[in-house]
């Protein structure tokens, strides 16, 4: 059975979540975050040098890295569902999504989250990152203009995997003007699987209302 090392407000409410839409069982070990600095715990760093959440064990396997571990329970458990064919367009797509999920599109939410932590809120390099974060979400919010999910019709472990971005964009900037991307959220946060992550694994803020295991009226 899947093991899932979750830090809270982190991207392994995905994994959990993941899991869940595809109907999996799995062992939860909840860790919580360092209440000042905002870390993971030094226990994860005794599974793995790296220390970070997610963290999956499959059959004495430990995998890191939340796209790595998507196309790890998608390949060796998801028996062809939430992802394309491979080999087809639209999986060379779905790729590229989650690539860009851990990558261009995380970047510049990174440069700020440190900006404002070391107190350089409106420094250059603040509204560099600003410039940058808004092409991220105009990118997305234009992705998602001609269908309900990234890859038009059909929802897949790229809507998952890309969520992250917008919802931790609203704890840094306004966002309620890329009005496809605030649709897809709410879309996605109403799905059956996304509540039971919650209940499973605790409270994600990053969600807001929808990511409480008793949602605020």
């Amino acid at each position: 059975m899947l093991t899932v090392h979750h830090l809270n407000d982190s991207r392994a409410q995905k994994t959990i979540w993941l899991l869940e839409e595809l109907g999996l069982p799995y062992d939860l070990v909840p860790y919580q975050r360092h209440q000042v600095t905002m870390m993971a715990p030094p226990a994860l760093k005794a599974l793995h040098p790296v220390g970070k959440s997610p963290m999956i064990e499959d059959e004495g396997r430990i995998v890191i890295e939340s796209g790595a571990i998507t196309e790890h329970i998608i390949e060796r458990h998801g028996d062809g569902r939430l992802a394309p064919v491979p080999g087809t367009d639209a999986h060379e797509r779905y790729r590229q999504w989650l690539y860009y999920a851990v990558s261009s599109g995380m970047n510049p939410i990174m440069i700020k989250v440190y900006a404002r932590a070391f107190g350089l809120d409106g420094s250059p390099i603040d509204e560099a990152a600003n410039v940058e974060l808004a092409k991220a979400l105009a990118y997305l919010d234009d992705a998602l203009a001609d269908g309900p999910f990234l890859l038009g019709e059909d929802f897949s472990a790229a809507d998952i995997q890309m969520s992250f971005i917008p919802e931790i964009a609203q704890t840094l900037m306004p966002i309620d003007a890329y009005t496809h991307i605030v649709t897809w959220l709410d879309r996605l946060h109403g799905r059956p699987a996304f509540r039971q992550s919650i209940d499973r694994g605790g409270d994600y803020r990053l969600a807001g209302k929808a990511g409480l295991r008793e949602p605020v009226a």
